[in-house]
């Protein structure tokens, strides 16, 4: 078994080939995306072994994501492919400045569909951490079902647990259920990482040290709240830092950018870094992120991320 297990929906991505609205556009080019894809790939370009726990349709794209994952060195042996529902997929325009516009054909997809069964058979030896996200229990109440019970089983397992809130809105039918469902899964999670515009949305605060007490108040052992080109906020029960930001030259693509920041932190834990240089990691893969096209095109190997690391020395914002 993997070092690491996570649990998401991976999707078919087709990025436009020309800037210009989607619906004018004529020739796309395939990708995967996934903010877990994202993570699982960035955590093994730097060395770690990754299960990713899905559910994908019985379809050309099910098959391409799933060769996909494979080639990235991601272990697959818990995908089930699902003959009766589709694969997600998104439309995502290209820009030269800002977020680029993307457009999701995920409701009722075969990913919507896992259920308690689907994780029946994952063996906990040799793992150390679960990585989740706010995305899967966003899908239907069966995924949500099995957010808990993976929580479950890693408590039981003695596997420490990093919970990012990943907020779609779009895929939540109230407000008020997904505030409840969240902050109930980061309760339960040793290391929780919020954007501080999450916070403002899951706890009625943009203070970053109010944001963290909020979830330290609930038994969480390590807050981290990302604060954009700023930085990171890091609090414990017994400490609280600012970590600097990486001076980023130019942002390219922010899509990801969270997700490379959970692989740098939760990397470095791993590896035995102390807080404060895990979330220097997570900085500067973050960085890296912003400053290539895709969604986990600048990911970094161990090589190009101390490479970086040591460019910026001295610089940090």
């Amino acid at each position: 078994m993997s070092e690491v297990i996570t649990v998401g929906e991976p999707m078919a991505l087709l990025v436009a080939d020309h800037e210009g609205p989607l619906e004018d556009i004529e020739h796309f080019t395939k990708y995967v995306a996934g903010a877990e894809v994202n993570f699982s790939i960035g955590m093994t370009r730097l060395g770690h072994s990754v299960t990713y726990i899905a559910k994908l349709g019985l379809d050309p794209f099910g098959k391409y994501i799933n060769k996909f994952l494979q080639q990235q060195n991601i272990k697959t042996p818990y995908i089930k492919f699902d003959a009766s529902n589709r694969t997600g997929m998104q439309l995502k325009a290209k820009v030269s400045v800002g977020d680029p516009e993307v457009f999701n054909f995920r409701k009722g997809s075969a990913a919507s569909h896992m259920d308690l069964p689907d994780v029946e058979d994952v063996v906990w030896e040799n793992v150390r951490h679960l990585h989740l996200t706010g995305i899967p229990p966003a899908l239907s109440a069966t995924c949500r079902s099995v957010t808990y019970k993976l929580i479950q089983n890693a408590r039981e397992n003695g596997v420490s647990i990093s919970f990012d809130p990943n907020l779609r809105l779009q895929l939540w039918e109230d407000k008020e259920e997904m505030v409840q469902i969240i902050n109930e899964l980061a309760s339960q999670s040793d290391i929780v990482l919020p954007g501080v515009n999450e916070g403002l949305l899951l706890t009625g605060s943009d203070d970053e040290n109010a944001i963290a007490d909020f979830y330290l108040n609930k038994g969480v052992s390590t807050v981290i709240v990302k604060l954009g080109e700023k930085g990171a906020f890091v609090k414990t029960k017994v400490d609280s830092f600012i970590v600097p930001g990486f001076k980023v030259k130019k942002v390219v693509d922010t899509v990801g950018a969270g997700d490379g920041f959970a692989v740098g932190v939760i990397s470095g834990l791993l590896e035995g870094l102390s807080l404060n240089d895990a979330v220097r990691r997570g900085n500067a893969v973050g960085a890296l992120a912003v400053m290539s096209p895709g969604d986990n095109d600048g990911l970094p190997n161990p090589d190009q991320l101390e490479t970086y690391m040591n460019s910026q020395n001295g610089i940090n914002r």
